[in-house]
This record gives structure tokens, C-alpha cells and sequence, in this order.
């Protein structure tokens, strides 16, 4: 085994640093504090706040009463008040606010296989998360069967208590997100889109809804232009590239798009034209730790992991010397 070499380079006393909470560091409600340690020779280098439920109601109130219409802004309109203070500073940021993304399927794919993978990442965490599939444009040759196997898959996925091994799908985050979900399905309804799966709470104990299929959906409807945020998947025909690029690209959104086709040509045409900082060919997995991840448009700037992520953390210095 190689010796690891090290050199004191300075004396280091640890210190005790407490929540920062309305402009001012404070000790935790509780006075407890836990240790953090150097990873290069496993000493304390310090000792933080150990917070707790009083401590983040403490935070949440002073937030709201520095800022109290913060809650109802969307986050897009959240980060550009964030830059605006940035910039007092020059600070650079990174941002990823979200997004809504649309899921192209050509008539060249095997139709099960697709449906397969889509099932799973459309349900994955209940459809909470920032890259979820969202808005499905399926070639109208391929349309009915891919929404009857869709509806037929969501139909059979177990939903409960994510300790259980035998679900598939767990509950959402809070009782609020219920009111939201179920509010933007019924919007769907009453624009025409016909709800094929799902589309109602679960009874239980928890915050469970259906996992749900949407399909022929108008423009108007608040799901082609919203980010649901949840188990419910909207899905509608096309018929020419042009168009449903078209589709895709409309919203101001750009953190994710997918897209499913045999044919090497359109792929390279999709990478080149989706309007969004990860695409998906033939693939979900777009989000490993050594490539970046972030959006475009108001889905954010910047990335997270890779080596683009420690970008944000770095300082570019040239040094010319005679």
C-alpha cells in the first residue's frame, strides 16, 4: 500500500457555525450542534447547528416575512428574482428550474419495447422529477396501440408504501400536490382530452394518486403547457417531423426531451433540432454523474456534475510570466 504523505500547512481550530436563518447565524432551537470532519486526516474541522423541525419553521417564517409573494412564483420567476441578487454581488449562479419534457416515438420502434421504458420513467417517483417524460407525440400510425399498451401498463402498476417491495409507485410528496393534480386532470377533461387510466386520488392513508393516461389533448389544455409535476402522462398524435418539432419546442421549457426511432438519420436530426439542454435518443438515461446535467430557456443555465459542474466552482486564471 502506497504512505500518503501530509504536511501541516497552517494551525486549523475548529469552529462552530450555526443555521444561517433571516441574515444572521444562529445556534439550533435544541443547542445541539454534530461534528464535521476532514476528510484528508479524519479530525473535527467543525461543528454545526443541528436543526430541527422548530428550526426549519423558524427558517420557512422568516423567508415568507422577507418575501411574502415568493410562494405563489414560478421558478422561473424565482430565479431571476435570485439573479437580480446576484448580480448586486457578481456573482455567478447555476440554475435548474424544471421543465416539461415531450417524448417523440416514431413509427419505426418496436412499440412494446418503448412502451416498456416509458412506462417505467413516466412513473418513476410518481412523476416527480425535474426530467420526467411528460407531453408523448406518438406517429399516428402507431397511436392506438401505443396508448392502449400505455393505458393497459399504467393500469397494472402497484401503487403503495415505497417500503414494500411489491410497488412500483409510491405516493406524492404533499396533500397539496393532490388538489394541484387532480385540478389540472379535470382541466384536461373539460377541454375534450379523453382520460383513459387513472385521472382520481387512491383511498389510503397517504397521498396517492392514480396513475394516470391522457390522450387527444387540445392546446388549451393546462397539462401541454404545465408542468404536472406528477403521475400523469398526456399523449397525442403527429403526423410529419416538422410539426411535432414544432410541438416539442413551443415551450419556453428546454431541460429534457426523448425521442424513439430505428432510423439513424432522424436521430441525428433530433439531436440537432430538441430545443433542450438533455436529449434522450432511444434512451431515459440521461442523468450519471460524469455528464452534465441542466437546461436551456427557462428550464435554467449552467450545469450540475460532470466536469462542466465544477465550472460554477472554479475561478479562470491566466498567468503570463516573462
Amino acid at each position: 500500500m502506497n504512505k500518503v504523505e501530509t504536511q501541516t500547512v497552517a494551525e486549523f481550530k475548529p469552529e462552530t457555525w450555526g443555521a444561517f436563518i433571516n441574515g444572521e447565524f444562529v445556534p439550533a432551537v435544541s443547542g445541539k450542534t454534530f461534528p464535521t470532519f476532514n476528510p484528508g486526516n479524519g479530525e473535527i474541522c467543525g461543528h454545526l447547528a443541528e436543526c430541527d423541525e422548530e428550526d426549519i419553521d423558524k427558517a420557512v417564517r422568516a423567508a415568507l416575512a422577507a418575501y411574502p409573494a415568493w410562494r405563489k412564483k414560478t421558478a422561473a420567476a424565482r430565479a431571476k428574482a435570485l439573479m437580480k441578487l446576484a448580480a448586486d454581488r457578481m456573482q455567478r449562479t447555476t440554475m435548474e428550474l424544471g421543465g416539461h419534457a415531450p417524448v417523440l416515438v416514431f413509427d419505426d420502434v418496436e412499440v412494446d419495447k418503448v412502451l416498456d421504458l416509458s412506462v417505467a420513467a413516466k412513473y418513476r417517483n410518481a412523476g416527480q422529477v425535474c426530467v420526467s417524460p411528460t407531453r408523448f407525440y406518438v406517429h399516428e400510425k402507431i397511436y392506438n396501440k401505443f396508448v392502449e399498451g400505455f393505458v393497459a401498463r399504467a393500469k397494472s402498476v402497484p401503487v403503495g408504501d415505497g417500503l414494500d417491495e411489491k410497488h412500483r409507485m409510491g405516493p406524492l410528496i404533499h396533500a397539496r400536490r393532490m388538489g394541484a393534480i387532480d385540478a389540472m386532470v379535470q382541466d384536461a377533461r373539460s377541454c375534450g382530452a379523453k382520460v383513459q387510466a387513472g385521472g382520481s386520488r387512491l383511498r389510503s392513508p397517504g397521498y396517492f394518486y392514480s396513475p394516470t393516461v391522457i390522450s387527444d389533448l387540445p392546446a388549451k389544455a393546462r397539462i401541454m403547457s404545465e408542468e404536472p409535476f406528477g403521475p400523469v402522462a398526456a399523449i397525442n398524435p403527429f403526423s410529419n417531423f416538422d410539426a411535432v418539432i414544432g410541438e416539442a419546442n413551443k415551450l419556453p421549457f428546454g431541460l429534457a426531451a426523448f425521442a424513439f426511432t430505428s432510423s439513424s438519420r432522424t436521430l441525428k436530426l433530433l439531436g440537432e433540432q430538441l430545443e433542450a439542454g438533455m436529449v434522450g435518443l432511444n434512451t431515459y438515461a440521461i442523468s450519471v454523474p460524469e455528464s452534465p446535467f441542466g437546461g436551456v430557456k427557462e428550464s435554467g443555465h449552467g450545469s450540475e456534475e460532470g466536469i462542466e459542474g465544477l465550472e460554477a466552482c472554479l475561478v479562470t486564471k491566466f498567468i503570463s510570466e516573462a
